[in-house]
């Protein structure tokens, strides 16, 4: 009879995962400016003859107030940057794979800068905002809605962390048969986490292409009553994205899939050693790069 000691071992996707990448976790906080005022709701709910709990109302302390809308912006701003740059893990933690993590913290330390600068502009302009909200806010405006400017801004805040992705054998002093039932579902949690970075990637391979695509051919306007064909607004960051992805998935492919492999390298001779300035003044690579990406996504059924 085996021992009770039971090994479980750590699925070797997690293994791969581990010696190819960080977890990463952005949070950022602000001050929304919003707050519930339950006289006004008691109000309403009264004229409209509905139970008190039926509604409310809640005001927009700085409505209009565009460099507080600036820095509320902000946050959304991170969080597309961490998951265009990240994959699924758990919840808020995100995996960061080894090639990006370099380019990935740099953008951090530039991002950061930026929002201490949208801040430092809100703090300027908050004093009189609040005043001007007397006339916008009407008969709603409380002067004790509004907190004092220091504990205002001490609510943005945006804290990166970073942690190993876990990993090692541990032994459970449980029966053999929960332990297999333990091992079973692990192992499937793994292959549907490391599924899921893997479709992530076809995902991120595919815009990136239909982007490039789209921005090396022309379309027909009509200007001045004249049919004119003309060609599209080239993006240095398409192309920039594209090349960077060619990078990151000839070291990061945790699954070694071949077709992603193969689609990559494709991706990689059609794009290596160009430059926007390039597509941008010769109308014969741009459609060289347009026939190029087109056939991949054709050939790789993307």
């Amino acid at each position: 009879m085996e021992s009770q000691n039971t090994l479980l071992k750590k699925p070797d996707h997690v293994v791969s995962l581990a010696t190819s990448g960080i977890l990463v976790n952005v949070e950022v906080s602000v001050w929304t400016g919003t707050k519930q005022d339950r006289e006004i709701s008691d109000e309403v709910t009264q004229a409209k003859k509905a139970d008190r709990d039926a509604g409310r109302f809640v005001k927009k302390l700085l409505a209009g107030v565009v460099e507080h809308r600036a820095v509320l912006n902000d946050r959304q701003t991170w969080y597309n940057f961490v998951e265009r740059e990240t994959y699924p893990w758990s919840g808020r933690w995100r995996f960061l794979p080894t090639p990006r993590i370099v380019g990935f913290m740099k953008q951090v330390e530039e991002r950061q800068a930026k929002t201490e600068e949208l801040k430092d502009t809100f703090r300027q302009v908050y004093t009189t905002a609040v005043s001007n909200e007397a006339f916008v806010q009407g008969d709603m405006f409380k002067a004790t809605d509004y907190p004092p400017v220091d504990e205002v801004m001490s609510c943005f805040k945006v804290k990166v962390f970073t942690a190993e992705v876990p990993v090692g054998d541990f032994r459970c002093q449980i029966s053999n048969d929960l332990a297999t039932d333990l091992a079973r579902h692990y192992e499937q949690q793994a292959k549907d986490l490391v599924q899921d970075i893997y479709q992530k990637q076809v995902e991120q391979m595919v815009e990136v292409m239909k982007s490039l695509s789209h921005c090396c051919d022309t379309e027909t306007v009509i200007e001045d009553g004249q049919m004119k064909v003309k060609k599209r607004k080239l993006y240095d960051s398409t192309l920039q994205r594209a090349q960077e992805m060619c990078e990151t998935f000839k070291e990061f492919n945790v699954t070694q899939d071949t077709r992603l492999e193969e689609a990559r390298a494709e991706l990689e001779r059609v794009v290596s050693g160009l430059s926007i300035e390039i597509l941008r003044n010769n109308d014969t690579k741009r459609v060289v790069v347009k026939e190029g990406v087109d056939d991949i996504l054709k050939k790789f059924g993307f």
